[in-house]
């Protein structure tokens, strides 16, 4: 494969990263490729795992699909860290990628899902109580190996236990959260952010349907499907997501994106399920304008890293 740097090219150019089974890119981020040629930047879809892409060949590389690294984290985090001009930013990549950031985030005052951490290896036992709880493993991506328990079933109980012993067996982290019942309902809000000319701006918000129907039965394919709709962020929502960021290692100043994921708590206020700032979806289909926002967020990290 032969690069010519934008020196000699003149176009800059971005490579969109993502994974051998998305390797034409996810249909949504194929949206941005018509913005980012208006623009006069040149784009190609590389995959990660790929031996011989010249990576430094690129003006900027974006992470878009990489969505098969979460049982190889270490090996993902140590290319990300091999990559220069990669955005997000590769310390951002390796906290991001663990999800035990919640509990930093939480103790930083952010509003969260309450969360508990079995570390591979100890004891745990299903909570006393009868409601329902989410187990999944700290790495992972597409709701791989994620599962939802009802903890009055004794069936569900065993089944909760059998799964976090099988992570435990594969030396991962497993993370209980209590079921909040309002996605049955209010589903899951994702706000998401794309940098401007003041930072991280508020682009725009889905919905997505309740997906957790039970046990963890495992997914085909990269991840389970969803249902999304178009949403308004509320101000609260939008308050909530601002606290998440300003409370990001480094700033977020530095981020191309963001999503912030958030769930109605157990008294109808927004709290934190998940921060995205890896290889989030970023629903650009779902809002008018959301592709030239992206595209315009990436010509603008690149005439950063030009002066």
């Amino acid at each position: 494969m032969t690069h010519h740097h934008q020196s000699t090219r003149g176009e800059p150019r971005v490579a969109l990263v993502t994974c051998d089974r998305l390797a034409d890119l996810d249909p949504d981020d194929r949206l941005v490729l018509a913005p980012l040629a208006a623009h006069g930047v040149t784009v190609e879809a590389a995959v990660w795992d790929t031996p011989d892409v010249d990576w430094a060949a690129y003006d900027l590389v974006v992470l878009r699909s990489p969505w098969d690294y979460a049982l190889r984290r270490d090996e993902f985090v140590a290319w990300a860290e091999s990559v220069p001009q990669l955005v997000n930013p590769a310390d951002v990549v390796r906290w991001n990628t663990d999800k035990r950031y919640l509990g930093e985030l939480a103790a930083a005052g952010v509003p969260t899902v309450p969360t508990g951490w079995v570390e591979p290896g100890q004891d745990w036992t299903p909570p006393a109580d009868s409601g329902e709880y989410v187990i999944k493993p700290a790495v992972s991506a597409g709701s791989q190996d994620t599962g939802r328990y009802d903890l009055a079933d004794p069936e569900h109980r065993e089944l909760a236990a059998a799964h976090v012993r099988r992570l435990s067996a594969a030396g991962r982290v497993t993370m209980v959260q209590p079921y909040l019942t309002a996605v049955d309902t209010a589903g899951e809000t994702a706000l998401l952010f794309l940098a401007g000319p003041q930072g991280l701006a508020y682009s725009h918000a889905i919905r997505k349907g309740p997906m957790l129907d039970g046990p963890d039965l495992g997914v085909e394919g990269l991840y389970k499907p969803e249902e999304i709709t178009a949403r308004t962020a509320t101000p609260e929502q939008l308050a909530v997501a601002e606290q998440v960021l300003s409370a990001v290692p480094g700033g977020s100043q530095r981020l191309l994106y963001a999503r912030v994921d958030l769930i109605p708590g157990a008294d109808g206020t927004p709290v934190l399920v998940e921060l995205e700032l890896t290889e989030p979806s970023l629903f650009l289909g779902y809002a008018d304008g959301a592709p030239e926002r992206l595209a315009d967020a990436i010509v603008a990290h690149l005439s950063r890293q030009a002066t």
